[in-house]
């Protein structure tokens, strides 16, 4: 199953994700397929940033987002569908 998750690349403290599209049986800092945006929660209010024309592709094609990754989805305007 191919998951939209995020990938942690941050230093201690100063937390930055990658939106990453992986299988479900890599692991989190393993390979992956695609990237399609980033998160920096240390702004105020944290700045998303995402490939929409991905992201949507990704969706049609049966990509499932993880819950932290569907409410940046959300916060972004992207629906799944």
């Amino acid at each position: 199953m191919v998951k939209i998750r995020l990938s942690r690349i941050g230093k201690k403290k100063v937390p930055f994700y990658k939106i990453i599209v992986s299988d479900s049986r890599e692991p989190i800092h393993g390979r992956f397929i695609e990237q399609i945006g980033t998160y920096d929660p240390n702004t105020d209010p944290g700045t998303v940033k995402i490939d929409e024309e991905k992201a949507k592709k990704w969706l049609s094609q049966g990509a499932q987002p993880t819950n932290t990754v569907s409410k940046l989805f959300k916060q972004a305007g992207i629906k799944k569908g």
